[in-house]
């Protein structure tokens, strides 16, 4: 295990995590060189299948020392709602402390470098495939100019991750009391900004429990 997770914080519904990860794709990619952490930030697309990520997908610039390294173990870390949770929303303030409210998801497995352009083209449309979905008419690679497509396609390199293993924390109030819970809900959508909401959403189906 990469991280500490908490018995009562451990996710592991197969939708939740999935939930998690096409909700917020914009991963953290850490290798290890020489002993030292090489960190990208990329948009990742996860491959699913009977309910379990298996294969991850993206690229870097051609540019980045990370493109060198694509080959042996990482991990990727997706960073899900989260945001600070005051004491004072407790029922029992002065028996509490602060505390972050947040979901992550760490993927860990081996990464292939891929340099053949059409390897590459099809990690770009995948992926734009599934952002530009929301848009009326949406963009594709086949409305580029080809010799202007192959000239940015040689300025990336691709990457595929086989994912050998998954841990998801679910850090949401789980270890508070459904009144707890309920009271901190009810402030962050109080709050009426984006994060709040977005965090009370997520809390939401745990309030019960």
């Amino acid at each position: 295990m990469s991280v500490y997770i908490p018995r009562h914080f451990a996710e592991t519904d197969g939708d939740a995590i999935r939930r998690a990860i096409e909700g917020f794709p914009f991963a953290t990619m850490i290798s290890v060189v020489d002993g030292q952490p090489l960190l990208s930030h990329v948009p990742i697309l996860v491959d699913w299948r009977d309910g379990q990520p298996r294969t991850a997908i993206g690229h870097v610039a051609a540019a980045n020392p990370h493109a060198a390294c694509l080959s042996g173990s990482a991990l990727l870390v997706f960073q899900g709602p989260h945001g600070y949770i005051s004491p004072s929303w407790y029922t029992t303030p002065t028996q509490s402390v602060p505390t972050w409210n947040y979901v992550a998801i760490h993927l860990r497995g081996t990464v292939q470098r891929l340099d053949l352009l059409a390897d590459k083209r099809a990690i770009v449309d995948a992926l734009s495939a599934r952002h530009e979905a929301r848009f009326e008419k949406p963009w594709t690679t086949d409305k580029m100019n080809p010799s202007q497509l192959e000239k940015m396609l040689g300025a990336i390199v691709g990457f595929r991750m086989e994912i050998t293993g998954v841990e998801a924390k679910f850090k949401l109030g789980q270890n508070r009391s459904a009144a707890d819970r309920a009271g901190v809900i009810r402030e962050l959508e109080a709050l009426d900004e984006p994060w709040a909401q977005q965090l009370a959403e997520w809390m939401a189906p745990y309030a019960g429990g």
